[in-house]
């Protein structure tokens, strides 16, 4: 088993990366995950937030970029979410969950290859949370359920909502447990009209919380991978991943081409 311990500072892994939620948005982090790879970068330790914990799991399964493109490539929101009676949400997440069940290669956040840490929101108690170990399944759902959209996941009788309500960019999770921390945030604020339907209401309302509790979390990270370029799209589009994986890649790539952060792990990963 590789040693991941940073000899130099006593944490417990060496590079960290911490993917924000944005729904159809984050198909930005697998461009960013690719720029990474080509530059010989591989996260110790991951942390998600909604779609940011959805690319997290699954590239701590081990699939491959493209096979993560792959598994989403059918255009259709409905593919992945159902209308349902608005009790406590419009619409349910059972074909998000039928995919990830039918796909994943193992069943426990703790039992996963590379650790990854999912944060959530206590719905019950108003209070941002983190997963570190159960079904990784019900922890993503439970990410991923943005209040009055989507119904809360209950999980041991606790119901859970979006992580993005209070900290969309889950950094917080395991700043203290890395050396170098990269931060990728995919929701920069859209600017524009505001289009007069529910959901459109709903999205712009996201992006309006999340820009401003996103910013404790970008300072604590030594890098950050902020997609201004995605603004513009919609957290549904997913007819778009290719634009966005394109701008998640670029944006990367750009960042850590040269940086000397990285480059000084690096050779202190080699060294060793």
């Amino acid at each position: 088993m590789m040693d991941h311990t940073s000899t130099k500072t006593g944490q417990p892994y060496s590079i960290g990366l911490a993917l924000s939620g944005g729904g159809a948005k984050g198909f930005v982090h697998v461009g960013i995950l690719k720029a990474l790879q080509e530059q010989g970068i591989r996260p110790d330790i991951l942390a998600g937030v909604s779609a940011g914990s959805i690319v997290s799991v699954l590239y701590a399964s081990g699939f491959t970029i493209g096979e993560i493109l792959d598994m989403f490539g059918t255009p259709h929101i409905s593919d992945y979410a159902s209308f349902s009676m608005p009790k406590d949400g419009f619409f349910t997440l059972d074909g998000l969950e039928k995919l990830l069940k039918r796909n994943l290669r193992t069943k426990r956040l703790e039992d996963l290859p590379i650790p990854v840490i999912i944060g959530a929101t206590d719905f019950d108690h108003g209070k941002a949370v983190k997963f570190e170990e159960g079904d990784i399944v019900d922890c993503v759902i439970a990410s991923c359920a943005i209040p009055i959209v989507v119904r809360p996941k209950k999980i041991n009788g606790v119901n859970y909502v979006d992580g993005g309500l209070l900290r969309n960019l889950p950094a917080w999770t395991i700043r203290d447990r890395c050396h170098t921390l990269i931060g990728a945030n995919c929701v920069p604020i859209a600017t524009g009209p505001h289009k007069p339907n529910l959901l459109s209401a709903a999205h712009r309302a996201f992006d309006l919380l999340v820009k401003y509790n996103t910013i404790a979390d970008m300072d604590m990270c030594d890098i950050v991978i902020s997609t201004e370029e995605a603004g513009s799209l919609s957290m549904l589009s997913i007819r778009e991943q290719k634009k966005l994986y394109n701008i998640g890649y670029q944006k990367a790539k750009q960042i850590i081409e040269g940086n000397k952060l990285l480059k000084a792990q690096k050779q202190t990963e080699n060294g060793r």
